[in-house]
């Protein structure tokens, strides 16, 4: 029975690895196409990243980290019910409907307010804006609906997973992206590219339209196509509006904490945003931030969330269950084995940060801004993926409120982290700044979570975690070496030198390729020395499934 579950949580997570890369590729072709467009770093592309930021902010006060943290686990035991559930889903996403709805139309009367409440100084022609405020609240107008489709998505995401129907909810967002290029590509063709539109008075009302009308577009689509996976669930649905009696109050109660979380999350977000805009008209600020959180979010995305999201119903299901060994087991093994996959992956992106940068770059200055914001993000992936990770078995088991703590420990120390940039970096290094304050904040996190949670659970599996994860990063310091000999052998250093690695976009993919397969190749030769079970676990699996062998 145990080695079926575990098949069967394989399984799910090569599905939905599959389908967050492909999303993952699109949506880089996305940012790639909208750097082209109208450039990475100057003050337009700062007015609609920070407009087209504005409604996933929102999105995360009003339902992100309520959906993913208390949902999955009330829709597995609503599941016990006689109808299997069915009237509990049916006035959840009723109910979700409605809020969503109403949030998003408040938010978007009130744009002006948010963008002012996200910049220093929107009027100003010195700072990372450029003078660009009525640029910004234009591009929010069209961008803040999105907040109803991206809860609608999470929404029926959040029960298809549930329900162990997982495969929609990452492919979903391909469609997004396909989308997002399509429009952008359109934008292109009609008004030229980067640097035309760096200018926030260059821009036109049908050029704001196509842009950031075609952004939120991808967004619906995003989440109406789940629709069309609905049947699997083995639901119907049918409004209700009769929201007593379900035991939506558990919901509610369990949502009161993970609220707070996010509400703390958003105002350190606040800060971080500001803080940005103190860099000047030409450094690296909001776009360039977004471009290297992309980044970063690549192996995070790929490998922590498509193993940790059936780990999670699993886990669900032993805590319902009282089987505290369960979720232990199962949170032992998914952090062995993301911790693996991440730490590999952070040292093949470390190396292949400057090719990777240039992707998204128009000019060898935007290279090193680029670059030197995502190795500031790179520090900190392996601690961000775990406490992921760590945050899953607390919401296995309806504790809301301890991951609000740890979180308080993470904004704390990144708030104060960013005022001191505020105060003593030049323009240049902020946004390296911020992601180096990030990083910093994301290791105390982590292990405030770790010395919580083992105090939860008990003993036993923890010191084989850390065990592994010092494995991993020191097998990252030979990994690291021979990418950045590759970085040198392809023409990427100095970054700015223009040699072959950092010389344009389809240079910089070749490059990135050739650097991450070198890398994480060492990485793997390292471990598989060093007889590390989880390589060899890895190994037989990809040689049973190339001899056409299910796994075990």
């Amino acid at each position: 029975m145990a080695e079926a579950a575990s098949a069967s949580v394989r399984r799910a997570s090569a599905a939905l690895a599959t389908g967050t890369l492909v999303s993952r590729v699109l949506g880089f072709a996305s940012a790639a196409v909208l750097a082209w467009a109208i450039g990475p770093q100057n003050p337009g592309a700062n007015a609609f990243a920070l407009a087209n930021q504005l409604p996933n902010n929102i999105y995360a006060i009003v339902a992100a980290g309520i959906l993913s943290a208390v949902l999955v686990p009330q829709i597995v035991r609503a599941g016990l019910h006689a109808d299997g559930g069915q009237v509990f889903v049916n006035r959840l996403v009723t109910l979700g409907v409605v809020v969503f709805l109403a949030a998003s139309a408040l938010a978007t009367l009130c744009a002006p307010l948010l963008v002012d409440l996200y910049t220093v100084d929107a009027t100003s022609t010195e700072g990372a804006l450029g003078g660009g405020r009525a640029l910004a609240i234009a591009f929010a107008y069209w961008c803040l609906p999105q907040i109803f489709f991206y809860a609608v998505y999470s929404l029926l995401g959040e029960v298809l997973n549930a329900r162990e129907v997982f495969g929609p909810f990452t492919w979903a967002p391909a469609l997004n992206n396909v989308v997002v290029i399509a429009t952008l590509l359109v934008f292109a063709w009609l008004y030229g590219v980067d640097p035309a539109h760096q200018d926030p008075a260059s821009w036109s009302g049908d050029q704001i339209a196509l842009v950031a009308g075609g952004a939120t577009l991808g967004i619906a689509a995003q989440a109406l196509v789940l629709l069309l996976f609905w049947r699997r669930t083995g639901l119907g649905f049918r409004p209700d509006f009769r929201w007593r009696g379900v035991g939506l109050g558990g919901t509610v109660r369990a949502a009161g904490w993970t609220f707070a979380m996010i509400v703390v999350t958003q105002l350190a977000g606040i800060v971080q945003s500001r803080v940005a805009f103190t860099a000047g008209a030409e450094d690296a600020s909001v776009a360039v931030l977004r471009i290297a959180w992309l980044i970063f979010m690549l192996p995070h995305s790929i490998i922590a969330v498509s193993i940790a999201t059936p780990y999670f119903t699993r886990m669900s299901a032993d805590a319902r269950d009282g089987d505290l060994a369960g979720v232990r087991a199962d949170l032992s093994s998914s952090m062995r084995t993301v911790g693996m996959l991440v730490a590999g992956s952070a040292a093949a992106l470390a190396a292949a940060a400057l090719p990777f940068a240039a992707v998204f770059a128009n000019a060898p200055h935007e290279v090193v801004g680029i670059g030197g914001v995502l190795l500031a993000f790179l520090i900190g992936l392996v601690p961000f993926s775990m406490v992921f990770l760590m945050q899953r078995a607390y919401y296995a088991l309806g504790d809301t409120r301890t991951p609000f703590l740890f979180q308080l420990v993470h904004s704390g120390i990144f708030v104060a982290g960013a005022l001191v940039v505020a105060a003593v970096a030049p323009g240049p290094v902020v946004a390296a700044g911020i992601g180096i304050v990030t990083s910093i904040a994301s290791a105390a996190q982590a292990l405030v979570c770790a010395l919580l949670l083992r105090r939860r659970l008990g003993g036993g599996g923890g010191r084989r975690v850390l065990t592994r994860l010092g494995a991993y990063l020191l097998a990252t310091i030979p990994a690291s070496a021979a990418g950045v000999g590759m970085l040198w052998l392809l023409g990427g250093l100095p970054a700015d030198g223009g040699g072959f690695a950092v010389s344009g976009r389809v240079p910089g993919m070749l490059s990135v390729a050739a650097i991450g397969v070198v890398s994480f190749a060492v990485y793997l030769g390292v471990l598989a020395l060093a007889r590390v079970p989880e390589v060899r676990d890895a190994i037989a699996l990809v040689r049973r499934r190339g001899r056409g062998i299910p796994p075990a």
